[in-house]
């Protein structure tokens, strides 16, 4: 006991008072900094931004009582010789500048070393110097707290200067991400969603900059920026290889689903949360346009749906399940119907 005592204590001052050691210090702020799932994933947003990232890709899943998060951008990347040491306290790129935002300070070097601290797994998967990075954390719930409605997606509206903010919704990672872009609208995009989301967006998204008969003389895709690999993959193979080499685990059956476009690419956060729907989509949730049958007002359809959404979790908790939507309903005579869409495990 003594032994650890002195590991912790630099000096006892007398009368129950000591100085910690710098690393015990540190230990101790990392476990403050994070407290939830949320937190992580805004410093992880945070230090993609400070890399000079103009998108970023979060995929998000649980697995029992683990939380996996695998963040990819397109920012200035990590050498990988640091590729540990930057999950080290106060190791950072920032030497010259610190960034002050709604969330507080950014640039001390804390970020992922609190992350690391506080997870079962913190680690950069890949990394290209100017080409970008892929980071996967995997949390404990039961150890690191996260809201249990992780599928609502919020509501806007605008301030007294006409600004878009967050109306209403609960703190969860969706919420996360979109206060963020947000925030950095005009800097940067956020996408959230599945890895097979994820994986289906970056292949729409991201154009490669190398031509095609460029790509016929590399020997592999490794040496392209991360994001560029996907549209490159030839097959479902390589496609699965490329995603799983970037922390993103999908089945081969997926990726073909990808290639043939029956996955659909995500639009970005703030791009949903001011989305219209088209007229076909209002027929679906505004009960009170059938008049063959049932008429319900909007704030009763809408609050039913977010029942069906929140029981939908007793699903999505045992089958590994992730709305990819809000549900929707329609009404028809005598017969009212749901309709979740989701995706299901890898």
């Amino acid at each position: 006991m003594g032994g650890e005592r002195a590991l912790r204590v630099e000096k006892n001052l007398g009368q129950g008072f000591v100085r910690l050691r710098v690393a015990e210090a540190e230990r101790r702020q990392a476990a403050h900094d994070i407290r939830c799932t949320e937190d992580i994933v805004i410093e992880m947003l945070r230090n993609a931004r400070d890399a000079g990232a103009h998108h970023i890709f979060v995929a998000t899943s649980r697995e029992g009582d683990q939380r996996i998060i695998t963040m990819l951008d397109d920012g200035s990347g990590i050498p990988p010789e640091l590729w540990e040491q930057v999950f080290e306290a106060r190791v950072t790129s920032k030497l010259e500048s610190v960034h002050m935002d709604r969330w507080g300070v950014h640039g001390r070097g804390m970020a992922l070393y609190s992350v690391r601290e506080n997870t079962l797994e913190s680690r950069v998967v890949e990394s290209v110097v100017d080409g970008g990075t892929a980071i996967r954390v995997v949390s404990s719930c039961s150890k690191l707290k996260e809201i249990s409605d992780q599928s609502t997606w919020p509501t806007v509206a605008r301030d007294e200067d006409r600004r878009l903010v967050i109306e209403r919704g609960p703190h969860n990672i969706i919420r996360t991400c979109c206060e963020f872009a947000l925030e950095e609208r005009g800097t940067c995009e956020v996408f959230v969603g599945s890895a097979a989301d994820v994986v289906a967006t970056i292949r729409t998204r991201i154009r490669p900059s190398v031509s095609g008969a460029e790509v016929l003389f590399l020997d592999d895709l490794s040496s392209l920026p991360v994001l560029e690999r996907f549209r490159l993959a030839s097959d479902a193979k390589e496609l699965r290889e490329v995603a799983s080499g970037c922390g993103l685990e999908i089945s081969e059956r997926t990726a073909h689903r990808i290639i043939a476009g029956q996955i659909r690419p995500m639009r970005n956060v703030v791009s949903r949360l001011t989305h219209t729907a088209s007229p076909k989509q209002k027929r679906e949730v505004d009960l009170a346009a059938d008049r063959r049958g049932l008429r319900v007002s909007r704030e009763d359809a809408d609050a039913f749906l977010r029942l069906m959404e929140r029981d939908f979790a007793f699903l999505a908790d045992r089958y590994y399940l992730n709305l990819s939507g809000r549900p929707r309903m329609r009404v028809s005579g005598n017969r009212l119907s749901v309709f979740f869409e989701y995706e299901g495990e890898d």
